[in-house]
């Protein structure tokens, strides 16, 4: 007989309809930001061109959302606030592609379940508003202009439990702030302003019409993330060759990335939008961090703000009640777009040089500002790329034996076997150099005319801004890294002879270690991919893996961990991705073995010939490790070191 006793069976009943809308309250409203958030949407959604925020103890008192939009007729205000009802879709068919920020019809009935809310608005044909109050359903006739105001006061006034979770009154306004903010990113012709207890903290105008769309937003982004991000950004755009069916690109990606040298210790300034909403997405974000990946040093963000704008029916936002995940029909067409856009942008020649700074306290981004970003890169991609010298070494041997280039020859490469036998630039390229008939004027050069050489370590170099000091080594890694992986293309390139793999070598005792069943499966279902990178991995029992052969470079290495490390990266990701990162690490450790090495004594002819190359090599603001190569220092900044001028 069983002693513990037997708990009351509980019926099978139908929730009341005020619980039910709690409880898709707790789904929909986190916080004030969350009211925030679902409130300019629907001023967005109306048409508004000016959207104000009034808050009160961080949105936890009050939350006014006032926008002149197209207004609510009076029938329609009392639909409004009832459970699922919308103006936004009608159909599945709708559903299946949303072109709206809202869609669900949750919201306005979620924030009336759990605080003190009126609706006040008013149609362009209306003699005058109508304010609807939200508990008792009474209509009456007040005074505004055309548009909509939402008040929300005392948020979780129903649900004391859920507002002992809030944070500080600074803290929750902060998070409305950001709510607005991204809200602001995506929408430059719509003027945003934030009240917090009567003042003014945040606001930002609408873009004049009479600007181009791109002026418009790179205004907006120079209002919202500062004119630092715009000038220490590089401009993305790209289109996929898909096309839809009236002919437009089916992703097309366009926004800035910040550079290297822009990134940051916190992942807070990564601006993802697709089709006009923020979202926070594992295959954008991935896609962006994998442009970065050879350029960022540790564990540093980068900083962006991404567009992505594609067919809505592509793409399904009702995934989540925030609408802020969604999911791609085809999330590699999607990652390869965004990947290959940001790559793309961050490998042009001295792109970290193609923004200039605006004047200082001013943050306004003229027509002459992005004619100026437009000119340079039209003058650096004109430029012929220079040979860095035609003397090869033992690790160009290696590079051979590794990977063949068509015909079995090797293009010049510079590394050599040792320092003391090492010339970086051939005769021509030294004739090219003092002779720069097919480049940009002398004056004109982003890195300059070299002056000096410090310790043996650094360049010294005088532009039109100032002095320019270059860490040799470091740019010279660059160099050599990124000439190698275009051989390395080149020789797995159609009609190439080059094998594409990586060259490996047998252990003498195969390592083994306990595999999970994933583990293994992977290795079985990946042996030609893991051939291709020079490792060899064979089950040995059926919870047992071991490696017979790993990659000739790492052969020092500890197997296991590289094996592990390859199997969870073929197990998340496509082997190509896989395949890629491995070669360029490999390349990454030829590179820096092959460059010029501190304490090497180099001619101005070397010095100029570094420096040109450098202007001509993708990502050489950082070496492959993600350390910068050279930094500027402005004429102001000598001579406030100096005190000159006070």
């Amino acid at each position: 007989m069983n002693s513990q006793t037997q708990a009351p069976r509980r019926p099978i009943r139908d929730l009341p309809d005020e619980l039910i809308s709690q409880i898709a309250a707790g789904e929909v409203v986190e916080r004030p930001a969350s009211v925030v958030r679902e409130l300019v949407d629907n001023a967005l959604d109306a048409g508004a061109s000016q959207v104000t925020v009034r808050l009160s103890a961080g949105g936890v008192r009050l939350i006014l959302v006032e926008d002149d939009g197209q207004g609510i007729p009076r029938e329609e205000l009392p639909v409004a606030l009832r459970r699922h009802a919308t103006s936004k879709i009608a159909s599945l068919q709708d559903l299946e592609a949303v072109g709206t920020m809202g869609f669900r019809g949750e919201a306005l009935a979620a924030i009336n379940s759990i605080a003190d809310m009126s609706v006040l608005s008013r149609t362009g044909d209306a003699e005058h508003a109508w304010q609807l109050d939200g508990r008792t359903g009474e209509l009456k006739p007040v005074a505004r202009h055309q548009g909509t105001s939402v008040e929300v006061r005392e948020l979780f006034y129903a649900t004391p439990a859920r507002r002992k979770f809030l944070k500080t009154d600074a803290t929750e306004l902060a998070h409305c702030i950001e709510a607005v903010r991204r809200h602001a990113l995506v929408r430059p012709d719509v003027g945003f302003a934030i009240w917090h207890e009567g003042k003014l903290v945040e606001q930002w105008r609408a873009c004049g019409k009479e600007l181009a769309p791109e002026l418009a937003q790179l205004q907006r982004l120079a209002d919202v993330l500062g004119s630092e991000f715009v000038a220490q950004s590089v401009a993305i755009f790209h289109e996929s060759s898909a096309r839809r069916a009236d002919g437009r690109p089916a992703v097309r990606v366009w926004g800035r990335a910040g550079t290297p040298s822009a990134a940051r210790s916190r992942a807070d300034q990564q601006f993802a939008y697709v089709n006009g909403r923020f979202v926070r997405d594992k295959v954008l974000s991935h896609a962006a961090r994998s442009a970065y990946e050879d350029v960022l040093h540790g564990q540093r963000q980068p900083v962006y703000a991404l567009y992505i704008e594609m067919d809505p029916a592509r793409v399904d936002v009702n995934v989540h009640p925030t609408k802020i995940e969604v999911r791609f029909r085809d999330s590699r067409e999607v990652h390869q777009a965004v990947r290959h856009a940001t790559e793309d942008a961050l490998a042009a020649p001295r792109a970290g040089l193609a923004a200039q700074v605006p004047e200082e306290g001013t943050s306004t981004v003229t027509n002459a500002f992005l004619e100026t970003n437009r000119a340079y890169a039209q003058q650096v991609w004109a430029q012929p790329a220079i040979n860095f010298g035609a003397n090869r070494g033992s690790r160009a041997s290696d590079f051979e034996a590794m990977w063949p280039t068509p015909g079995g020859a090797v293009a010049s490469a510079a590394v050599t076997p040792s320092p003391d036998n090492f010339a970086p630039i051939s005769a021509a390229t030294a004739n090219a150099v003092s002779n720069p008939t097919s480049t940009l004027p002398a004056g004109d050069w982003p890195l300059g005319r070299a002056i000096a050489q410090l310790q043996g370590i650094y360049v010294l170099a005088e532009n039109t801004q100032g002095l320019v000091i270059v860490d040799m080594h470091a740019a010279h890694e660059r160099i050599v890294y990124e000439r190698l992986k275009s051989q390395l293309d080149t020789s797995n390139s159609p009609g190439s002879t080059g094998a594409g793999r990586i060259a490996s070598q047998p252990l003498l005792i195969p390592a083994t270690f306990a595999a999970s069943p994933q583990e293994v499966a992977t290795a079985e279902a990946s042996a030609e991919t893991l051939n291709t990178l020079g490792l060899e991995i064979t089950p040995f029992s059926p919870r047992t893996l071991a490696v017979r052969a790993v990659p000739t470079s790492l052969a020092a290495g500890d197997a296991v961990e590289l094996a592990r490390s390859v199997l969870a990266e073929l197990a998340q990701h496509e082997a190509s991705t896989v395949i890629q990162r491995a070669q360029n690490e490999l390349l990454s450790t030829m590179a820096c073995h092959g460059a010029v090495r501190a304490n090497r004594k180099l001619t101005l002819d070397e010095m100029n010939a570094l420096l040109r190359q450098m202007e001509a090599t993708e990502r050489s603001d950082q070496c492959n490790h993600g350390r910068p190569t050279w930094r500027q220092v402005s004429i102001r900044e000598l001579d406030s070191l100096f005190m000159r001028g006070r």
